[in-house]
């Protein structure tokens, strides 16, 4: 018996056709980051995204400039023509992501990085997308293992906030797990605390299981209730060590975390995080965009075939 990389290579060899991709991932819930693609131009990402099976886009960042609402296509007068060309490729936009960190004590700096995020929920608001991603973060001066309680309390503050700043634009604030934030207990810790039906989770699969040593099992029982969107990224090695690998070829139980969040009825997007922006070195979007939509849509779609 092939083991499950083998598996994968021949699976990634066999399936080349962008039109077999297309029939075979048709209505798979699969997007990606525009982190994974930054040198590519909008029309680019759209057309990309369609020829290749998905049916939604996370938006972080165009062409390199990570202050989307500042983005012309955004502006007043571009906006429905965005909007048009969205509906046009037959996408949606699954999540807008700000690099909003709520772990701040100085008023200014706090006030700030609220602000920015407002900016983006309204962004989120006029584009229909259901969430905006925002961080918890952590100091550089901060060198304890998991936040302490007080910056536990001002995130879960921030996120209320937010959240009530949100709820009536029928957007959602999702905290990635991330940082200093991600694990379970921290995690369930601040979202109990931020107490909101308008805040939930992005669970970023990859950092819990590489970052916080936790089973994908164990982290949907102790989360699910609040996950909202999720990164899927594959790794080889292990602590500095890491390196991102085309999906299926590293050590990160992405098979695992698909099933866990299919048996707590996950609704959401499978979304591929390429941090192709941050590190210019692994494969380029071409190849690792399609591989994934490859890989993980055979795998959603064809449950005896599932051999991440």
């Amino acid at each position: 018996m092939s083991t499950r990389r083998e598996f994968v290579m021949t699976l990634s060899a066999a399936l080349m056709s962008p039109a077999f991709v297309r029939a075979e991932n048709a209505r798979l819930p699969l997007a990606f980051s525009t982190l994974g693609c930054p040198k590519w131009d909008w029309k680019k990402i759209l057309s990309f995204a369609n020829e290749h099976g998905f049916i939604a886009i996370e938006l972080r960042g165009l062409e390199g400039n990570l202050d989307l609402p500042a983005n012309p296509l955004f502006a007043a007068d571009r906006i429905e023509q965005t909007k048009a060309e969205i509906k046009a490729s037959q996408l949606r936009i699954a999540c807008v992501s700000s690099s909003a960190n709520l772990y701040m004590e100085d008023a200014t700096k706090r006030a700030k990085e609220l602000g920015d995020a407002r900016r983006f929920i309204d962004l989120a608001a006029s584009l229909d997308a259901p969430c905006v991603r925002v961080f918890g973060g952590k100091a550089d001066s901060d060198k304890a293992p998991v936040p302490d309680a007080p910056t536990k309390a001002r995130v879960a503050a921030g996120l209320r906030d937010l959240g009530e700043y949100a709820a009536p634009k029928n957007v959602t604030v999702i905290i990635e797990s991330h940082d200093h934030f991600t694990s379970s207990a921290t995690l369930k810790d601040v979202l109990n605390q931020a107490d909101s039906k308008s805040v939930g989770l992005l669970w970023d699969a990859h950092h819990t299981f590489a970052t916080s040593n936790e089973d994908p099992e164990f982290t949907v029982k102790q989360l699910g209730p609040w996950i909202r969107h999720t990164h899927l990224k594959d790794s080889t090695g292990s602590g500095e060590d890491r390196k991102y690998v085309l999906t299926g070829r590293g050590n990160v139980p992405i098979e695992r975390q698909i099933k866990a969040l299919q048996s707590i009825g996950y609704k959401g997007y499978f979304c591929f995080e390429w941090e192709k922006l941050w590190h210019p070195e692994i494969a380029d979007p071409e190849i690792a965009i399609a591989d994934y939509a490859r890989v993980v849509g055979e795998c959603m779609g064809n449950a005896h075939a599932c051999g991440l």
